[in-house]
């Protein structure tokens, strides 16, 4: 993604004194494959043993959770835009455990995201468990977490199917649909 690739140059987004530079991803992108929590939605990015200072969302909110067991940082809406990615990426800066990564297409297939896309009904379940319970809470934070929460829900439910198959498209050609080609099914065919 040439706007990880270039983001050494950009200044630290939120950041109220200005004047951080993101410096090299790879500096701060360090997360493992293997390490990523279920819950990442497939992309690029994603969240592997980050640190539970619940950073993310206050710099991305509309791009990342908090598990409830460590309470690592999940990105649970890929960036769609340059802006959007900055912001991805200053979560990842700011994460002290370098536990983001953006190397996701390497790993992703079309028949991994269909596997994914299968077990939702766990994430689901998982969703409405952790939004219940931080609905009600006295923390200001896990309130917060709750309407992020229940934004994944939504998102679930309303638009990441779509994406996910333009994301498919995209693992099986490296290029994004044209108007008139056929995007993949996520149910196995």
């Amino acid at each position: 993604m040439p706007t990880v690739a270039a983001s050494a140059v950009l200044q630290v987004a939120n950041y109220p004194e200005g004047g951080r530079w993101l410096g090299p991803p790879e500096a701060y992108l360090r997360g493992q494959w293997g390490d990523r929590d279920w819950r990442n939605v497939p992309g690029p990015f994603y969240g592997a043993r980050t640190d539970s200072c619940w950073m993310g969302r206050e710099i991305a909110p509309h791009h990342v959770v908090y598990e409830d067991e460590f309470g690592s940082e999940i990105v649970y809406r890929q960036p769609k835009n340059a802006g959007e990615v900055h912001l991805v990426l200053t979560a990842a800066w700011n994460d002290p455990f370098g536990g983001y990564a953006a190397d996701g297409y390497e790993h992703w297939t079309l028949e991994l995201v269909r596997e994914w896309w299968a077990d939702r009904g766990r994430l689901t379940a998982w969703i409405a468990g952790v939004q219940r319970r931080w609905s009600s809470s006295e923390r200001a934070d896990e309130q917060d977490n709750a309407v992020g929460l229940r934004d994944f829900a939504h998102y679930l439910d309303n638009g990441l199917e779509a994406d996910l198959r333009d994301y498919g498209f995209w693992l099986d050609n490296r290029r994004p649909p044209q108007a008139h080609e056929t995007l993949p099914r996520l149910d196995r065919p």
